[in-house]
């Protein structure tokens, strides 16, 4: 019997109350692993009619959120960071090809900050990274791609600041 997303839920809890700093969350990054290897895990936590962004689960007491990502097609995203916050991707279906980037020049609201690239890999099923507060990254998915993602805190409601990447 696979673990369900509310054990895993449980499980993440337990990991970011005891460590919850980069540790912790290095920890659930290798859970994460483990079930995207597991087909009833993925075929129970998402599926093709899961939307692009749905949040699964939102701890009330760390505030921690598990989201499933459907993604139909090809989908680019500008450099980012996560706020104030961190993320772990997942890649259960498909495939993500994640950038990342050094700080050039800082955001403000009135201007995009800078990031020039310095790496790029592929997120394949069964791998999941771990992005800590202002690591600056990018997705890019050339077809289909299903992930499961944890966010430190709901993304939904923060003001991220812009980036561009620059050469």
């Amino acid at each position: 019997m696979p673990i369900t997303l509310e054990q895993f839920a449980a499980e993440c809890h337990t990991i970011l109350k005891s460590e919850p700093g980069p540790s912790g969350r290095r920890k659930i990054c290798m859970l994460l692993e483990d079930l995207l290897r597991e087909p009833g895990f993925v075929q129970q936590t998402i599926t093709d009619s899961t939307s692009e962004r749905q949040v699964l689960y939102e701890d009330p007491e760390l505030g921690f959120c598990i989201l499933a990502h459907n993604y139909k097609g090809a989908k680019d995203s500008p450099p980012h960071d996560h706020g104030p916050s961190w993320a772990i991707y997942g890649q259960a279906k498909g495939e993500t090809e994640m950038t990342d980037y050094e700080l050039v020049a800082p955001a403000a609201e009135s201007r995009p900050g800078m990031a020039r690239p310095v790496r790029t890999y592929k997120l394949t099923p069964g791998t999941a990274y771990v992005y800590n507060e202002g690591e600056l990254h990018s997705p890019r998915r050339r077809g289909p791609t299903q992930l499961i993602r944890i966010e430190g805190m709901n993304m939904d409601r923060v003001k991220r600041l812009k980036f561009e990447a620059v050469s």
